[in-house]
């Protein structure tokens, strides 16, 4: 976040590129952008502004792809009520596309890593498990209606649930992408200097990942992810291997988790849930332990 001398609105700039996860050019495009401007969100901010970006492989594929990506950054871009004020494109051996996003936010209410709090509860604003079918699609091996779910949910802007999360009074959040769930608690939780208890069996999950996962489709970056976790996280005995590598299965485009108000917790996952998405209250934060255990996973 930058802060403005005169002391208007901060400004909040972020940067992300994907590579593709669907065939459809325009999906594809519009994953990329919701992808980036939820950065925005996850710090309370509005998106304003952003620059394009795409990689494209010239000669390789027709132009009419490449216009197809252009327009589904514009498409959700538009939903955002974000302006793509100009960008930039070069030729790629392997597709890519993103955005460059500025919004702003008041710096005093900004969703930081370091202002979540003990006592406080923790509400995720979108189910998991896109790394497992975005793994699954590539090997061609994803139900479509497995699909359609797991795009329909990259493809969401999380601009309602940085609406309510903040009329509901959350303090600190991040946006649950390439680290997976537990790698982003894991910095929300070291920022703020806190403990998480995650009730694992309250997570949302997209239809149909558990026995993707259970067949092996599993991303090379959700394994990495568990990896470099484990030495600070605490699993009970009854969290089985599959539920362990979900919880830090790599997200394209995934929900905030919002740090809030313990008893704000159920009436923001009501107006949330009221508007169509799968949230839930996931767990708590407890004063930091001597341990050096982050999170404790039941």
């Amino acid at each position: 976040m930058v802060r403005a001398p005169s002391g208007g609105p901060g400004l909040v700039m972020t940067i992300d590129v994907v590579t593709p996860m669907v065939d459809d050019p325009r999906i594809f495009g519009a994953i990329a952008a919701a992808n980036a401007i939820s950065d925005v969100y996850a710090m309370g901010g509005v998106p304003q502004v952003a620059l394009s970006f795409v990689g494209f492989p010239s000669g390789e594929l027709p132009l009419e792809v490449l216009g197809e990506i252009i327009a589904g950054l514009g498409d959700v871009a538009r939903e955002a009520g974000c302006a793509i004020v100009g960008g930039h494109t070069i030729i790629d051996p392997e597709p890519k596309a993103g955005l460059a996003v500025t919004g702003t936010v008041d710096p005093a209410a900004a969703w930081t890593h370091t202002r979540a709090r003990a006592g406080q509860a923790l509400v995720i604003t979108k189910a998991i498990g896109t790394g497992v079918v975005v793994q699954a699609m590539k090997k061609e091996q994803a139900p479509p209606e497995v699909m359609a779910a797991a795009i329909a949910s990259m493809r969401a802007l999380s601009a309602r649930a940085r609406e309510l999360g903040a009329a509901h009074g959350a303090t600190a959040a991040t946006d649950v992408t390439g680290f997976g769930l537990l790698g982003h608690l894991g910095n929300l939780v070291a920022g703020s200097g806190v403990r998480a208890v995650l009730q694992a069996a309250s997570v949302p999950i997209l239809p149909g990942v558990r026995a993707l996962a259970e067949a092996g489709l599993v991303p090379g970056g959700t394994k990495k992810n568990l990896a470099w976790m484990a030495p600070r996280t605490r699993f009970a005995e009854g969290v089985d291997d599959i539920t362990r590598l979900l919880l830090a299965d790599a997200q394209t485009s995934g929900g905030l988790l919002l740090a809030v108000p313990a008893a704000e917790a159920e009436p923001l996952v009501r107006a949330l849930t009221d508007g169509g998405m799968r949230a839930a209250v996931i767990g708590a934060l407890e004063p930091a332990g001597t341990d050096g255990v982050d999170i404790d996973v039941a």
